[in-house]
């Protein structure tokens, strides 16, 4: 499997130091799409309500262990969407994204990381949700 980071030259950057990529390229692997994941526990309950950093680090582990169901693991993630909900003032924002990515760096502390989409929307599929995440991961072929 040949795996590519894409970093253009004067592309824009984030407002912090991190790992993550503007793209991959891949080539000859088993791609593993992980659908939307959420902060819950096994019963539908949310988990950390009102807690940004607390659903994001579930979330996370949601998504590590749908990918160690298909012999993936956190490295082989190079795509990330992230949906989040945001009804804050608009100068605590940037404080608010930046507790999400702090935690993502416990997961993605070694560059290149994936890239990836932030979408900030009005609601989620349940009211206490803050944060939804989907993932594509690539891993060699057998």
């Amino acid at each position: 499997m040949k795996k590519q980071p894409l970093n253009p030259e004067n592309h824009w950057d984030w407002s912090m130091p991190m790992p993550f990529v503007q793209g991959w390229a891949v080539e000859d692997a088993k791609l593993v799409f992980v659908g939307g994941q959420i902060s819950s526990d096994d019963k539908g309950q949310t988990i950390g309500v009102g807690d940004i950093a607390a659903q994001t680090r579930n979330v996370f582990n949601s998504i590590r262990a749908v990918l160690n169901e298909a012999g993936a693991d956190m490295k082989d993630i190079v795509k990330l969407n992230t949906y989040y909900v945001f009804d804050g003032a608009d100068d605590e924002l940037t404080q608010y994204w930046e507790d999400m990515t702090n935690v993502r760096l416990e997961f993605f502390a070694e560059p290149p990381g994936p890239c990836g989409t932030g979408i900030r929307v009005a609601g989620l599929a349940y009211p206490d949700l803050l944060i939804e995440v989907e993932a594509i991961a690539v891993v060699p072929n057998d």
